[in-house]
């Protein structure tokens, strides 16, 4: 075979370091599959939660793998597990809410007034959902028509929702009446062993999972978070659609509300304290990007489940929840870090 290059051509100089990183790969049998955790975010998720599940067994072999310890678990992420659903369609939508733990306060304690404890829990129940959803649409006319940033828009309706919640309550906890104990049950009836909120919790995620990765909605969510402006132009009405993903994320509020007051059988002002840094932080653990769209509904439970079990683990050992709050800081710093690294890598 003839050489093409012409007389005095010099040949290009050969990069011989892919060559040697891959023969340094292959030299360790693990290091594919590190490989493989660290290209794939849900197998790295998995990762630490069994990581996670070993520290457990090793700290409190006596409490952490008994069933009823398990089932506190998911009982916990269950509630902000629903809410998180919801922020995982605003952020990829390329939006934030911080009013989500206090519009399921809201929703709480309008659903435990007695007025509207007297109509059954039926009532109760479509009341939250309204709320929530009422107050979610408020959100998203904010930001959508009254083109208010965000952050500043879910701020504001953070703090009048604590405000009416406070005013409705009276700043009193309000209890669930003994003839609406259908609420209570969701939280007491077992079904093959799991309460019933867990399985509401699961089926949200279902509809979620569901919306966002096979409708015309889920691919509009994330069309108008990657580029606006480009899905504008290809024909989507990006205001009533932003509209649309914090009225979700109120409806998930709503949801939420009847799961805290099937756990704690009341409705209360104090409800929901952070947990928008909750589902905000297992959005980003999830591997959404904050930037808009990017990201999954199985990303974000993944992250749930990893700061849950972790506040479970603190709690089985004693440790104080000061720490706790500052593990969760240092986890999302690298979860960020981590994403930025990705965006860089795929960039170049």
């Amino acid at each position: 075979m003839t050489d093409a290059r012409a007389p005095g051509e010099v040949s290009p100089p050969v990069d011989e370091r892919p060559a040697g990183r891959a023969a340094a790969r292959q030299a360790w049998p693990g290091a594919a599959l590190l490989g493989r955790i660290g290209r794939n975010h849900h197998l790295g998720l998995v990762a630490v939660l069994l990581l996670l599940a070993v520290v457990g067994l090793v700290t409190a072999p006596e409490n952490f793998a008994t069933t009823s310890n398990l089932v506190s678990i998911l009982a916990l992420a269950s509630t902000i597990g629903v809410i998180t659903v919801g922020m995982t369609f605003v952020i990829i939508g390329g939006g934030i809410d911080l009013s989500v733990g206090a519009i399921m306060a809201l929703a709480s304690v309008w659903a435990t007034t007695l007025a509207t404890q007297s109509y059954g829990p039926l009532v109760m129940a479509m009341c939250a959902i309204l709320v929530g959803t009422g107050a979610g649409l408020v959100n998203g006319f904010l930001v959508a028509y009254g083109r208010m940033a965000p952050f500043i828009a879910t701020l504001a309706t953070l703090v009048a929702a604590r405000g009416l919640a406070q005013r409705i309550s009276d700043r009193k906890t309000q209890l669930i009446r003994p003839e609406n104990q259908a609420i209570v049950e969701l939280s007491t009836t077992r079904v093959l062993g799991l309460p019933l909120l867990v399985y509401i919790f699961a089926a949200v995620v279902l509809v979620g999972w569901l919306v966002l990765s096979r409708t015309t909605f889920g691919r509009r969510t994330y069309a108008v978070g990657g580029n606006p402006e480009a899905a504008r132009l290809a024909g989507i009405d990006v205001r009533r659609h932003t509209m649309l993903l914090y009225a979700l994320s109120g409806l998930c509020c709503g949801i939420a509300a009847i799961l805290i007051m099937a756990r704690t059988t009341t409705g209360s002002s104090t409800h929901g304290d952070l947990y928008e840094l909750d589902a905000i932080a297992a959005v980003i653990i999830g591997g959404t990007l904050l930037s808009g769209g990017r990201g999954t509904i199985i990303g974000s439970i993944l992250g749930l489940m990893v700061f849950t079990v972790i506040t479970n683990l603190f709690i089985l050992n004693g440790l104080d929840t000061s720490d706790q709050l500052i593990a969760k800081g240092l986890i999302i710093v690298v979860a960020v870090l981590f994403q930025r690294r990705a965006l860089t890598a795929a960039r170049t």
